[in-house]
């Protein structure tokens, strides 16, 4: 932890980033390290059944757990991205490159096909689908530069910290690399869009 910053400031984290980029296992990790609770997203849109829930009760359980003094959320769903980072204190963005993130997504499907994985509702078999490869091959053209996008208007307002590789995680989790509220680096710059794209 960086000299003289206070880690009690720490109490509403907001993680998002592609699929496959480890998001479950740094909230739980950092649920452990700050005694924060974690909310894992994919359980509370996905009923058993894989049957979605219904967007006003998605927001509605959103708002609920938000309203709570502390809590790590976890999760991309970027209809309501928004609501979470107004609310949050610090926003951690898993910048990881497409091919592993789609490594991460082959390896959950294979530790996991005979089962839930524990970040999900408790009897939705672990699955894989060419869709959601997809998604992942796209996010860096159709999703990174929106998300860039809100946290260049959110600088000097949240705390920000962008990981943009497996390493970057792994130091940010044993040093505790965690920025003030007000960070004092510029971001990635995102590319060139044509129109908005998230």
């Amino acid at each position: 932890m960086p000299p003289g910053y206070d880690s009690s400031r720490l109490k509403r984290i907001a993680i998002i980033g592609c699929g496959g980029a480890g998001k479950s296992t740094l909230s739980r990790e950092l649920g452990k390290s700050l005694d924060l609770p974690v909310v894992h997203l994919d359980r509370v849109f996905w009923k058993p059944g894989w049957e979605r829930i219904s967007r006003e009760a998605f927001i509605a359980e959103q708002l609920e757990i938000m309203a709570q003094p502390r809590w790590i959320l976890d999760g991309n769903y970027g209809s309501t991205m928004d609501l979470r980072l107004q609310a949050a204190d610090t926003i951690v963005f898993l910048d990881l490159p497409t091919h592993v993130c789609l490594w991460g997504a082959v390896k959950r499907y294979l530790q996991y096909r005979q089962g839930s994985r524990p970040d999900m509702t408790e009897g939705n078999r672990e699955r894989l689908s060419l869709e959601y490869l997809s998604f992942i091959w796209r996010y860096r053209r159709d999703k990174r530069p929106g998300i860039l996008e809100k946290l260049e208007g959110l600088e000097g307002e949240k705390g920000i910290v962008v990981l943009p590789t497996r390493g970057a995680v792994r130091d940010f989790l044993q040093e505790g690399l965690l920025p003030p509220p007000q960070p004092d680096y510029p971001l990635p710059s995102p590319p060139p869009m044509r129109g908005r794209e998230l």
